[in-house]
């Protein structure tokens, strides 16, 4: 049996959701106050903010959000700069498929990057993490397409709200899902410590 393992420190769950929550938030409720393009100005500030703080309690800086940042700021400066929401509209697009394409070209590869991508500190069976990468590398293409479907064919104010109230939700039961198989896979202490043991 070959355990891949990912030993970083734990990190809070509830300020890790709190910190890749709240930009959407933010942006959710900018958008109803004011408008999609000062709601992009407070998307941008807050996925900035969110690294910060993420660096300054936790002295690391997840891939995940690291990555979504980058395409945030580039895609929300084109939306203001040429003052054209369609780009902070792809964003979510675009994002979900760069995820998707490097979990199955990595699986594809031989790479298993969910530990990476999801910064989780979950130990399971190869056979476990290649299932699981497997599964998220689909969902996160099917997210994808079901941003394209949102934003092309429902207004602005709606998809902003899909956004929090339809994805976040999704999201949130599809990994729940996931966790009979975590568990079938999980490596405990005991067995990784017998593995080690064995070599």
């Amino acid at each position: 049996m070959t355990v891949v393992a990912n030993v970083k420190p734990k990190q809070n769950p509830v300020l890790k959701l709190a910190l890749e929550m709240g930009p959407t938030v933010l942006f959710f409720i900018v958008n109803a106050l004011y408008g999609i393009f000062p709601a992009t100005a407070a998307l941008m500030a807050g996925v900035v903010a969110a690294l910060v703080a993420s660096w300054l309690l936790t002295r690391h800086i997840p891939v995940m959000p690291l990555v979504t940042a980058v395409v945030v700021m580039v895609f929300g400066a084109l939306t203001l700069l040429l003052h054209d929401e369609t780009f902070i509209k792809l964003k979510p697009t675009i994002i979900n498929s760069l995820f998707g394409a490097a979990l199955l070209g990595g699986l594809a590869m031989g790479k298993l990057l969910l530990p990476v991508v999801l910064d989780t500190v979950m130990r399971l069976t190869e056979a476990g993490w290649r299932e699981l990468t497997l599964r998220w590398g689909l969902f996160f293409f099917f997210l994808a397409a079901l941003n394209e479907i949102v934003w092309r064919t429902q207004s602005t104010d709606f998809w902003v709200s899909f956004k929090l109230f339809g994805t976040m939700p999704i999201t949130i039961l599809f990994a729940l899902s996931q966790v009979p198989l975590i568990l079938r896979h999980e490596i405990k202490d005991d067995d990784a410590a017998a593995e080690l043991d064995h070599w």
